[in-house]
């Protein structure tokens, strides 16, 4: 029975980091389109505040020991990244640069079970697909970090909120 739970283990962290690439790839091609929109779709106020800047206490720029600290052991550890497992709908992953601090923060929540409204993580107004997924991203260059939110369609949609260093 160990045998089976660390195989389905090994494989849903192998989906959740290949879904990690692919949200992170996404991330960065709304990044480039993001860029390319007008003024108002940027963040102008220096006095502006994110709505959503962190996760379970954990920030860009922490210690990879502080981040253990506030959430515990992960279930996989190494010194690039964290996965952790909070209940059967919500996974987090925990990115690290060769300092050991946060560069990304990526928290999925299967079936959008205890998933923030996307109000309070990006605003008011998001992307809606024709087949109802939704999608923002807000840059904040002067704190230097950006947060997205992404709704998967269908019966049993997929939130994934990722917050990310900016390069």
């Amino acid at each position: 029975m160990i045998n089976i739970r660390h195989n389905i283990m090994t494989a849903v962290r192998s989906v959740l980091l290949i879904a990690l690439g692919f949200v992170l790839l996404g991330a960065a091609s709304a990044t480039t389109a993001v860029a390319q929109k007008t003024v108002s779709g940027r963040q102008t106020s220096s006095t502006q505040q994110p709505l959503y800047s962190e996760y379970r206490g954990v920030r860009v720029g922490m210690k990879a020991q502080d981040v253990r600290s506030k959430l515990g052991e992960p279930l996989q550890k190494a010194d690039d990244m964290d996965f952790y497992v909070l209940s059967d709908t919500e996974t987090a992953q925990i990115a690290y640069d060769a300092m050991h601090q946060v560069t990304v923060i990526s928290v999925d929540f299967a079936g959008a079970v205890g998933a923030p409204d996307y109000k309070l993580v990006v605003g008011p107004d998001v992307e809606v697909a024709d087949n109802g997924a939704l999608y923002k991203l807000i840059r904040y260059e002067k704190l230097g970090f950006w947060v997205s939110y992404n709704r998967s369609a269908g019966p049993n949609p997929v939130v994934t909120i990722t917050i990310q260093k900016l390069l």
